[in-house]
């Protein structure tokens, strides 16, 4: 039986299924968040009734986090590399030795309510990108529910833009479908069999001649980006199988945002370089590109889910029966830092978005149902994925919390005999020092954020250059509030079953 024609393939949450498929997935549901506050209730509980324990836990915790921050910080090294390599590479040479004018780019533009500035950009880019733009098939999605004003827009668009391009097509998602949750997955499906019916089925192009790239709108793709993604798509002995992942600069507006929010930006362009390093660990995120045979095949985004973006990744992988994977090109697109009119406002914006991220962990429950109910999938790539996943949501929610708030706790909570041993005295020096080594990985995070900033504006004089590479000391504070904190609050959500709904992110730029 082929697993993507099951009932159990486009599952959202335990509630779209009944009887013991329901228990089983509730449980599994339950199972992030029961991990992560299990193992912060046990360092607590230790370090009240078993100080001792608790402190060579703490101890060799700080060690593995020392480990682990030099083995990370050797593989964003390694991608930085990789990615001014590819900024240097002559794409369109190399794309010119290979037969690809039939390739067509299917460019999905979703988007909500943001401002015509934020939607220009992004087409202005495509406009100036180093590809044959009567190939380019852009799709600007927009939803019923943003109102007249996305519907303007959306023909303003059409109407500067729509001769630049092969193809122009403008949608708009219908509201409050049954089935559906309102977000950029069910925008992005309902434009996509738009496109298809209307562009591809119309012009007789193959399904497997077309490229689709989903791009948040405020999404501004390097010069030769498509023609790296060509290049890739064409020499890569299976590209029906693999899903093509660029790195997120959040950089569009960075010399707008304040500190915390250029931080928290900063942190996830290096988690996405280190993780293009280490691609079996690799899921889709944000803009990508993909095969549309692919997504056709399995009937496009989940539009009952709020990440969509890595959802269709697991969704391909359980379709293939495990054979699938993302391939990192280390090529850059550019994005919007979170910003508001206000610092509060930015804070707020920041926490939701990142909570909205790391709801994400919605996708394991998915990936061990899938497990479990496809039997065609190799066991050891069900062990290993399982491992990988469970280990990764497990160390986003728990890590920072253990290594800045609790390695203190055994002498706090220890009580007065314990407090008189040679380890209390020792314990939050050694942890100290722990830290400041692995703390020293920031010099090189700062070195690199620099590099990939754009030219400072006129208006920020030397003081704001200071303050981008002094920024990095907020790095404890954010990894922990706008990280950990965001993880277990999602995590909690899904335990008890208080699903999310999509949150859009506003797009402001001063």
């Amino acid at each position: 039986m082929n697993y993507k024609n099951t009932p159990y393939f486009k599952v959202g949450r335990a509630a779209d299924l009944s009887g013991r498929d329901r228990v089983i997935y509730r449980m599994l549901e339950i199972m992030p968040g029961l991990l992560s506050w299990s193992t912060l209730l046990l360092v607590i509980f230790l370090s009240i009734f078993a100080p001792i324990a608790a402190a060579y836990f703490i101890i060799a915790f700080d060690i593995y986090w020392l480990l682990k921050t030099i083995y990370l910080s050797i593989h964003l090294r390694h991608n930085w590399k990789r990615l001014k390599h590819n900024m240097q590479t002559d794409w369109q040479a190399l794309v010119s030795n290979l037969k690809h004018e039939h390739i067509v780019h299917l460019i999905i533009l979703p988007f909500y309510n943001e401002s015509i500035e934020v939607v220009e950009s992004c087409l202005k880019a495509l406009v100036e990108t180093a590809y044959d733009k009567k190939k380019f098939a852009i799709v600007l999605a927009g939803e019923e529910r943003a109102g007249i004003d996305a519907r303007e827009l959306s023909k303003e668009m059409k109407a500067k833009y729509g001769d630049k391009f092969g193809y122009f097509l403008t949608t708009t998602h219908p509201k409050d479908v049954k089935g559906e949750l309102a977000g950029k997955g069910s925008n992005s499906t309902y434009a996509i069999e738009e496109a298809r019916k209307l562009v591809l089925d119309k012009n007789n192009i193959p399904y497997e001649h077309v490229i689709v790239s989903v791009f948040d709108v405020d999404t501004v793709v390097y010069t030769q980006y498509f023609l790296c993604v060509t290049w890739h798509f064409l020499t890569t002995p299976e590209p029906f199988k693999v899903s093509f992942q660029p790195v997120p600069f959040y950089n569009n507006n960075i010399w707008q945002a304040p500190a915390l929010s250029r931080v928290v930006a900063g942190s996830s362009t290096f988690w996405q370089m280190m993780q293009q390093e280490r691609p079996e660990k690799l899921a889709t995120f944000s803009s990508h590109s993909v095969a549309f045979k692919s997504l056709y095949e399995v009937g496009y985004w989940q539009k009952n889910v709020v990440s969509e973006d890595s959802r269709i990744f697991w969704n391909l992988f359980l379709a293939r029966n495990g054979d699938y994977s993302v391939l990192p090109i280390s090529y850059p697109v550019s994005m919007d830092a979170n910003l508001a009119p206000t610092f509060f406002g930015t804070v707020v914006q920041v926490y939701k978005q990142l909570r909205r991220w790391t709801y994400g962990v919605e996708n394991l429950p998915y990936i061990l149902f899938g497990f479990i109910k496809n039997p065609k999938i190799p066991f050891w790539t069900k062990f290993k994925t399982t491992l990988v996943q469970i280990e990764g949501f497990w160390s986003l929610a728990t890590n920072p919390i253990m290594i800045f708030l609790l390695g203190w706790l055994p002498v706090i909570l220890g009580g007065y005999r314990f407090n008189e041993t040679v380890l209390s005295y020792n314990l939050p020096i050694l942890t100290r020092n722990i830290m400041i080594v692995a703390m020293l990985g920031l010099i090189m995070s700062s070195i690199i954020f620099m590099a990939f900033l754009p030219v400072r504006p006129k208006n920020k004089g030397r003081f704001a250059s200071f303050s981008m590479v002094l920024q990095w000391v907020l790095v404890p504070f954010t990894i922990v509030v706008f990280g950990a904190i965001p993880a277990l609050d999602a995590q909690t959500r899904l335990m008890f079953g208080k699903y999310m709904g999509f949150w859009v992110t506003p797009k402001h730029r001063k």
